[in-house]
């Protein structure tokens, strides 16, 4: 899934060491970008931390083979659907870099005081010897990423000449008159590119020397600069995006190629929804894993466009709309907490419907394909959690002709209220509420709700929409 994540924010003070001669008398250890993720990660490992903090479902699969790419030091390529998480786990690795670490103060491509590789760099080193200023860098400052577009540009990665420079009296045959692109600025840190396929192949190709040789030309320039980086990039396969194509020399270049997945157990998926969602109500547990089955359901039917994938974005979102909808109904009716109800799951099947591509020919069945995919998601969840508990209670009251109302405008409160009073019926609520952890009235309502769609899916009762946008069971 690509879903975002905050790069690690500092937590410690720099070093003091202000120029060449103090660094050089302090502690500091130089190292490659290569070493220094390799050196980091082998003492989380053997810490028994966890570096991958976030990334649901991929613990076996996906994060093995990682470690193993970046132990060896290479550059990598995750392939994956949309939705896959492949932005969040090119943006962890960030904490596997030293916090902070010294540049020579003012320079353009953040240079270690101790190896100096542009002209301007190495005149200052010489000049200035042992007083050569220097700045702390933090990591967070050392991870550049970019969308990749069809019109992204050479100058935009590699670099170009500057005209300023040029203006100020440089001649044009100055190394100095240049103006770095995203990767030689990525000196000593990471560059990630998204959508690797959307570049131009031109511009894949003025990439080769960077992922091989490690260095840049501009413009026929004799400068060459010995970059420390680490490319990784993210791609969706080339057989669903149809829009471009990772030229095989750079593809050579990359020394692993990953496949990411969307989560393999149900339990991951609802952790992914309960770990990214931003929900503005209490949603119970059973309405997110009626989310997180609609959403396997939908990957796994015939009439989706598996190519495309269905995105973890898919079940969030769903999740978010569902918290809304049980917002905007206590706001209206003025419960004081909001509690989602599975009649506000109606909500979710019209704002997902744009998330998925279908296949040619289902056009015009794309509504009915996601109710019934969610009707199915909800009766799998009330077998699941309901199961055992004897219903019939329930039916009884519906046949004696006390129907119960629920709907986006009927409060928790009427609902219950809507149910005899008499023992049966009572006992029956309590069991279902306590195999639900239903405590307030907003989750026994909820749970109540449950029971009675799974009741309705299962034939046993009927269910009917009035007028004004009410649910009646009866």
């Amino acid at each position: 899934m690509a879903s975002q994540t905050s790069i690690t924010s500092a937590k410690n003070p720099p070093p003091t060491a202000s120029n060449l001669g103090e660094l050089r008398a302090s502690d500091h250890v130089q190292r490659s970008i290569r070493d220094e993720i390799r050196h980091n990660l082998l003492a989380a490992l053997r810490g028994g931390a966890d570096p991958w903090v976030g990334l649901v479902g991929l613990e076996s699969t996906v994060i093995p083979q990682l470690e193993r790419s970046l132990l060896a030091g290479h550059d990598v390529v995750l392939l994956g659907e949309r939705g896959q998480g492949k932005t969040r786990i090119l943006r962890t690795i960030v904490g596997l870099l030293d916090e902070w670490t010294p540049v020579i103060a003012g320079a353009e491509l953040g240079e270690h005081p101790d190896e100096p590789i542009t002209p301007e760099s190495q005149r200052r080193a010489a000049e200035l010897g042992d007083d050569l200023p220097i700045q702390w860098r933090h990591r967070s400052e050392r991870y550049s990423e970019k969308l990749a577009t069809p019109d992204t540009s050479v100058a935009d990665l590699v670099g170009d000449i500057d005209p300023m420079k040029v203006a100020e009296g440089r001649s044009l045959g100055d190394p100095e008159t240049i103006h770095f692109g995203l990767i030689p600025r990525a000196h000593r840190g990471i560059v990630a590119i998204n959508e690797l396929p959307d570049l131009a192949e031109r511009i894949q190709v003025a990439m080769l020397n960077v992922m091989e040789e490690r260095d840049i030309q501009v413009r026929g320039y004799s400068l060459r600069l010995p970059l420390d980086v680490v490319v990784l990039a993210s791609a969706n396969p080339e057989d669903y995006t149809n829009r471009g194509r990772i030229i095989t020399p750079l593809k050579d270049r990359f020394g692993a190629e990953i496949r990411t997945h969307y989560p393999l157990e149900l339990d991951d998926e609802i952790g992914v929804i309960e770990q990214e969602a931003d929900l503005l109500a209490t949603v119970p547990e059973y309405l997110l894993e009626i989310l997180a089955r609609f959403t396997r359901y939908t990957r796994e039917h015939p009439a989706v466009d598996q190519r495309s994938g269905v995105s973890a974005r898919f079940a969030i979102a769903g999740a978010e709309t569902v918290a809304a909808a049980a917002l905007h109904r206590s706001a209206v009716l003025g419960e004081e907490v909001p509690v989602a109800r599975v009649v506000d799951l109606e909500s979710v099947i019209e704002v997902l419907r744009g998330k998925i591509e279908f296949e040619s020919g289902e056009e015009g069945r794309e509504l009915e394909i996601l109710a019934h995919l969610l009707r199915k998601a909800v009766a799998d969840t009330v077998r699941e959690h309901l199961g055992g508990i004897d219903l019939g209670p329930f039916v009884a009251t519906l046949e004696d002709g006390h129907p119960v109302v629920t709907g986006d405008r009927v409060s928790a409160a009427d609902l219950l209220g809507s149910l005899p009073a008499d023992e049966p019926v009572g006992m029956t609520v309590d069991a279902i509420a306590a195999r639900l952890d239903a405590d307030t009235d907003g989750e026994r309502a909820a749970a109540v709700e449950l029971a009675l769609e799974g009741l309705f899916l299962a034939r046993r009762i009927g269910k009917e929409a009035d007028d004004e946008g009410q649910t009646v069971y009866g």
